[in-house]
């Protein structure tokens, strides 16, 4: 989602879009400006919640017992 949203503040500036998302810039100024943030921010949240549960995921992880010989 971060990436989608980069992309539509960025591919403009080379005569591009995509050709789904092409609509939101027909939305206004800035509705279009809040869309492709709240993108960006939406994508940061995610990409994060994925990365600290994949620390608890491994947190939970039981230790492996020693036996003595």
């Amino acid at each position: 989602m971060a990436v989608i949203g980069i992309a539509l503040i960025v591919l403009p500036y080379f005569g591009l879009t995509i050709m789904f998302l092409g609509k939101i810039d027909e939305l206004g100024v800035s509705a279009a400006w809040a869309i492709k943030i709240g993108l960006i921010v939406l994508g940061a949240i995610l990409f994060f919640m994925g990365k600290s549960a994949e620390t608890k995921e491994t947190e939970l992880e039981l230790p492996k017992e020693n036996t003595a010989e």
